[in-house]
């Protein structure tokens, strides 16, 4: 059953009786997920609609016009689609409209009974400020691992975000599961290599090696480098931008190949390419790709960090 995911999102977005909730699914999303999402609104006492649409063929690409004006006449929006909305400019432009946003792309039946989404989003919440006070400072961010992975980030400028799963106020927006600090940072420089999976992917069988200067990826290496230059290439240079760095804060998350989930995986960082521009950053690219490493070790301004709840 999909009841306990569907209760969680109400919960962590405090849905309220009389207010307007718009799911968005596409024709790839199960209905019993779908179903189970307008059941809970509907027992709250919510006017809830059920928009249904042809999949995106890459995360970050825009809805048809008609779904991204109904998104903006809604109070609340959940879409468990099959490709991200989260990094689109109708998701942008429903949030400054005051819509609070549940983008839950890729999800499953399986996770939306365990895994991350039973995380308590209070928890979470609490733990990311703890979080947000330890790096808000911070203006250059290291990460190394044992595989070859060392880039540094410049965040000068730069401001963290949290994705927690609360969103009870007007014009917030969330995954779910959530889970993670993230940031547009200003600039990077080294090499990245991807461990865990990465997006279009799922779990990766052998890693992925990236270069990259001055905030743009130069070169690609490993057995699926030829499949993922075809992805941004299709794209354009813009899908080569350094987006976000992240850090996955759920302890319930677990790595299954979904990077809705294995982004918010406790002690791991992603690295994404492409869009930027819905938190901080200056790039629209139509494209947002993640990719999750394992097991790394930061250096804050230079002073080492490992990744563990212990050290908040």
């Amino acid at each position: 059953m999909t009841t306990k995911g569907a209760s969680k999102v109400m919960e962590c977005f405090g849905v309220k009786r009389g207010e307007s909730v718009l799911i968005v699914v596409d024709t790839s999303t199960p209905a019993s997920i779908s179903k189970s999402l307008f059941e809970a609104a509907r027992n709250i006492g919510c006017e809830v609609m059920i928009l249904t649409m042809v999949p995106r063929t890459r995360h970050g690409e825009e809805p048809p016009k008609a779904v991204a004006e109904a998104m903006l006449n809604a109070d609340v929006v959940i879409a468990p689609t099959t490709m991200s909305l989260t990094h689109t400019q109708a998701r942008i432009n429903a949030t400054k409209a005051g819509v609070r946003i549940a983008s839950m792309p890729g999800i499953t039946e399986k996770m939306m009974r365990s895994g991350g989404i039973t995380a308590d989003c209070r928890w979470i919440n609490d733990l990311a400020m703890k979080w947000n006070e330890r790096l808000k400072n911070v203006r250059e961010v290291r990460v190394v691992t044992e595989l070859g992975t060392d880039i540094t980030f410049d965040l000068d400028g730069c401001t963290w975000m949290m994705d927690t799963g609360m969103c009870q106020e007007k014009g917030c927006s969330s995954n779910l599961p959530a889970g993670e600090m993230y940031i547009a940072p200003r600039d990077a420089n080294g090499v990245f290599v991807v461990d865990g999976s990465l997006s279009g992917f799922g779990i990766l069988d052998s890693p992925i090696s990236i270069t990259v200067r001055n905030r743009y990826v130069i070169s690609i290496e490993g057995k699926h480098a030829e499949k993922l230059k075809s992805m941004l290439d299709a794209v354009g240079e813009k899908a080569r931008n350094i987006a976000e760095l992240g850090i996955g804060i759920n302890p319930e998350a677990k790595l299954i190949g979904n990077v809705l989930e294995d982004e918010k995986v406790g002690g791991t960082v992603h690295i994404a390419l492409g869009d930027n521009s819905c938190f901080g950053g200056n790039v629209v690219a139509g494209i947002h790709l993640d990719g999750i490493i394992k097991e790394p070790v930061l250096f804050l301004d230079g002073e080492k960090f490992i990744l563990s709840y212990d050290n908040i």
